[in-house]
């Protein structure tokens, strides 16, 4: 899976055991509504952000990862995370839409053989 947009954050390393480290990654997709998503890259998947800075526009591999957790009263609760493997600067995002824009947008004449013809079933 992949997730398109600008970064918003990027936070340090985090050295949460003597052998796990992690970084998370926020990018704010460019929708209607645009999603704040939080992705984690760890191990040595953490060095891949170095390059990159806040409002890069980028496009972030993801696999989503689930797992279960059960508490010391029995109770099972369901934890989700979106963990990147790749990312890569979006080249050109936004020169395609501006350049669509700008063309005159023109309808296509009807064919004289078609006009006036009307094959609707109502």
């Amino acid at each position: 899976m992949e997730v398109s947009g600008n970064i918003k954050v990027i936070n340090p390393e985090q050295q949460v055991s003597p052998t796990f480290k992690k970084r998370e990654l926020v990018v704010t997709t460019e929708e209607t509504y645009p999603q704040h998503i939080m992705i984690e890259f760890t191990q040595d998947k953490c060095d891949l952000l170095n390059s990159y800075a806040v409002g890069d526009a980028v496009k972030v591999s993801i696999n989503l990862r689930g797992r279960e957790w059960q508490s010391p009263q029995g109770e099972t609760r369901y934890f989700n995370s979106i963990q990147g493997w790749r990312i890569e600067k979006e080249s050109g995002a936004t020169s395609a839409p501006a350049a669509a824009a700008s063309a005159p947008s023109t309808p296509a004449p009807i064919p004289a053989a078609l006009e006036g013809e009307d094959d609707l079933p109502f």
